[in-house]
């Protein structure tokens, strides 16, 4: 079939699709000279072993010719993401990437994150490595620069500063605290800071806090005051050092045992974006092959950057720097550094790859062997069927949840995770009181429930956070409860809570660690690292729930709509409460019929007149 196509084919540049008897795509190939590269497919000795069965799979063959091969290799990128055909080397990774966004068409811009295809009148700043990532740098702004997030809708019906003005994370231009001009210059500035030029608005913001202590403005100086702290500490957080390199991009390859594990860290304006580790299949090929055709579908769709530093030099090295050039639009740099920062930068990368893989490739292990290597760990009599880790989170004793999770040899058995609302009352940071209430509501219930442990629902393998104080009273708190045959460890970070430095608490032994890629501690992370998880978005959900609970709720008749109406125009419930019956009948939305249910709601001796 292959040799039956060659007399058709062009020798100018394109792309070339091997498809099977289905018609999907096989592979897909770039050539400089379709024909010549074609011919090759006919020389079938002359193949490995993975084409040969691709050639011989092949049953059509289709060509898309462009202008130059530059343009074929981005083609290429573009239709192996698009069609992942079974014998390319394929990104494993097809998620978006966030971005900073700032509208341009309003008199008060709006600061955001943004995925997707980018619209007119916005200008975009990224790309970011994750949502948490561009989150982080999201709530710097507001507190540095105190620029709107609010959606339009929100900003045009205000008619009181909103939580964030109050915890000066905003300017409250909704309702004109800040004039447009000072707003604008607000916005600039944080152009210039996104752009990378920090030290001329730290400067400028200096100046103008001594002007107004000169005048005598301490409220206007203490706040410039602490913008400039916020920005010194965004700079010393975010700020990297790539022998003044501004925008790039720091790609690191690792394989092990066949597979490919490449690492990316995104440097834009001197600050760390953040990084993400990206999988690729077919990762018997060789490094260079492997990093070639990753970047091409790394950028397939993301802007690269000026300067993109490497671990390996990939296959047609100056064919992929012209294409990427033709994508930017200006020249785009590939560097494979030999010293100073940069090469730290590389191999800072790579070994973040390399634990990525390992990590990966030990989630991917076999169940029952981690289970069987817990056992063996922790000298239980054989495998344990359920393991459950427990964990907590509060604000100073507010809001408080403890958790639950467990895993055996499905996985993560999401069906049996507990939440525990604390009830009594904590002192801040009373952990121990914590565990108390949560083991005594867990076990106590399954004494009562099921005494003889014959459902399954009893642990073989508990875990806490902590170190031997915490599991010094969880075994008391257990022993008083008459339970005091299960085997319990503590889990505690090391120095500086570095992941891989875990110390390990049993009762009779003493503290342990464990290599740093043991397969078995990896699986312990993970299992500490979902409890951790759990207990956050318990404890944020239950906080957004308790923050968003009024004593609007409790009026019968007054459902979401007509209590955002309220709040928006009274600005609080207490605004509502302390309203006269002729302010609830002007509210947009109200009519008088409600407007007297409301008021007499609050004032239930009062007239309605």
């Amino acid at each position: 079939m292959i040799e039956a196509a060659l007399a058709t084919l062009p020798l100018s540049p394109g792309v070339y699709r091997m498809l099977d008897a289905k018609g999907d795509a096989l592979y897909v190939g770039k050539a400089r000279a379709l024909r010549r590269r074609v011919y090759a497919y006919t020389q079938v000795g002359k193949l490995p072993e993975r084409l040969r069965r691709m050639v011989y799979e092949t049953r059509s063959l289709e060509v898309m010719t462009t202008g130059s091969e530059a343009e074929a290799l981005l083609l290429e990128a573009n239709l192996i993401k698009k069609l992942r055909p079974r014998y390319n080397i394929v990104l494993r990774d097809d998620k978006s990437y966030p971005w900073l966004v700032m509208t341009e068409d309003h008199p008060y811009p709006q600061i955001g994150k943004h995925r997707g295809e980018r619209r007119k009148g916005a200008s975009y700043w990224g790309p970011f490595a994750s949502v948490w990532a561009v989150n982080q740098t999201l709530s710097a702004l507001q507190k540095v620069f105190l620029l709107r997030s609010c959606a339009d809708t929100v900003f045009d019906t205000r008619d009181r500063p909103c939580l964030l003005h109050q915890i000066k994370r905003c300017s409250a231009p909704c309702v004109e605290r800040v004039s447009q001009a000072d707003y604008r210059e607000l916005v600039d500035e944080a152009k210039q800071f996104l752009s990378g030029q920090t030290p001329s608005i730290q400067k400028h913001l200096a100046t103008e806090m001594e002007a107004a202590a000169e005048r005598l403005e301490f409220e206007r100086a203490a706040a410039l005051r602490d913008r400039i702290r916020g920005l010194t500490y965004m700079q010393g957080r975010d700020r990297v050092n790539l022998d003044g390199v501004d925008d790039a991009d720091v790609v690191a390859l690792h394989q092990l045992a066949g597979q490919s594990c490449v690492q990316v860290f995104f440097f834009r304006g001197g600050r760390n974006n953040g990084n993400r580790p990206y999988f690729l299949s077919k990762g018997d090929a060789g490094p260079e092959e492997v990093m070639g055709s990753f970047l091409g579908q790394l950028y397939d769709d993301l802007p690269p950057p000026p300067l993109i530093l490497l671990s390996h030099d990939p296959e047609e090295s100056a064919l992929i720097a012209e294409a990427l050039t033709l994508k930017a639009g200006r020249k785009v740099e590939l560097h494979r550094p030999q010293r100073g920062e940069k090469r730290h930068a590389v191999e800072h990368a790579e070994t973040n790859a390399r634990e990525a893989l390992e990590r990966r490739m030990a989630e991917g292990t076999a169940q029952e062997a981690l289970l069987a290597g817990v056992a063996r760990l922790f000298e239980l009599p054989g495998p344990p069927e359920r393991i459950e880790v427990y964990d907590n989170s509060h604000i100073q004793g507010t809001h408080a949840y403890g958790v639950m999770i467990a895993a055996g040899a499905p996985g993560f058995l999401k069906q049996a995770y507990r939440k525990f609302s604390i009830k009594s009352d904590l002192k801040p940071g009373d952990d121990f009181a914590m565990m108390r209430e949560v083991f005594e509501r867990r076990f106590g219930r399954a004494m009562k429930e099921d005494p003889g442990r014959d459902s399954g629902t009893w642990p073989d393998l508990v875990l806490i956070d902590g170190g031997a104080g915490q599991l010094s009273a969880a075994t008391a708190i257990l022993a008083e409860m008459g339970v005091e045959d299960l085997p319990l460890v503590g889990v505690a970070k090391g120095p500086d809570r570095d992941a891989g430095r875990e110390w390990f608490h049993q009762t009779g032994k003493a503290p342990f660690q464990l290599p740093p890629r043991d397969p078995v501690l990896y699986y312990l992370q993970r299992l500490r690292d979902e409890a951790h998880r759990f207990a956050i978005t318990t404890h944020r959900a239950g906080r957004s729930k308790a923050i968003t609970k009024s004593e609007l709720d409790d009026i019968p008749g007054v459902g979401p709509a007509v209590k955002r109406r309220l709040l928006n125009h009274f600005g609080s419930a207490r605004g509502v409460r302390n309203a006269a019956l002729p302010d609830l009948e002007n509210c947009p939305g109200i009519g008088p019929a409600v407007a007297r249910k409301i008021h007499g709601h609050f004032h239930p001796g009062g007239t309605e007149g």
